[in-house]
């Protein structure tokens, strides 16, 4: 069974930094398009940031582009998402999903991805 499952979110205050973890299990991550969204409150799932297949191309949002790293670990068949310099605005449910395609490029388009994971809440706030 294709399972993503995502960890490391928490509470941390302005400025500070969170790993999230994306760890998939009943597929190999390694032939997939992995990307990482959020979802606040009364607002629409943005696309945050995406890593392409083999290829291993990034793209992020212009709010978190110098602030947020994607990387993916294939030998633990898990993607990263390193935030650093967090905000009050970067609070929201933060999901990770993905896509079987031998596209070199991603794309941070909800609709373009097929399996997905529970969420794991950040909060940023003093």
């Amino acid at each position: 069974q294709l399972q993503l499952v995502e960890s490391g979110g928490g509470l941390v205050q302005p400025g500070g930094s969170l790993t999230l973890s994306c760890e998939a299990s009943g597929f190999t991550v390694h032939y997939y398009a992995i990307g990482w969204f959020r979802q606040a409150p009364g607002k629409e799932r943005e696309g945050v940031s995406c890593i392409s297949a083999s290829g291993g191309r990034t793209n992020y949002a212009d709010s978190v582009k110098g602030r947020f790293t994607i990387s993916r670990d294939n030998a633990k068949n898990t993607v990263y998402l390193q935030m650093n310099s967090l905000k009050p605005e970067d609070t929201a449910v933060y999901y990770c999903a993905a896509i079987l395609t031998p596209q070199i490029m991603c794309v941070r388009t909800p609709s373009a991805y097929r399996f997905w994971g529970q969420g794991t809440q950040v909060t940023v706030s003093s």
